[in-house]
């Protein structure tokens, strides 16, 4: 059974910078899509970063230049590196994993979502 964990969100003030990590268990990472989402209060989840097998990425118009996705194959993990964080960021960030298309919102394996808060 696929499970996904994700840590490093926290509280950062405006123009500051997180990384988040998920690490997958339970499956082979290197042949998953790796895709992070958010979901802000009252607003529905949204797609912000993916990364595949093949190392190709996809972000967001809204994370475009701000964010990177990458992934550690040795270490099950992939990584979203946030710069110049803004109030409209703050939201619960969740990993997902799947043989999917990047953009997809069907990946079939989620984390439990990690908070990002980002003050003015």
């Amino acid at each position: 059974q696929v499970q996904l964990v994700e840590s490093g969100g926290g509280l950062v003030q405006v123009g500051g910078s997180l990384r988040l990590s998920c690490v997958l268990s339970g499956r082979t990472f290197s042949m998953y899509t790796m895709g992070w989402f958010r979901q802000a209060p009252g607003k529905e989840r949204e797609f912000v970063a993916a990364i595949n097998w093949k190392f190709s990425t996809s972000y967001s118009d809204s994370v475009k230049g701000r964010f990177t996705i990458s992934r550690d194959n040795a270490k099950n993990t992939v990584y979203l590196q946030m710069n110049n964080l803004t109030p409209e960021d703050t939201a619960v960030h969740y990993c997902a994993a799947g043989m999917v298309n990047m953009k997809s919102y069907d990946y079939p394996y989620w984390g439990q979502g990690t908070q990002v808060t980002v003050s003015s």
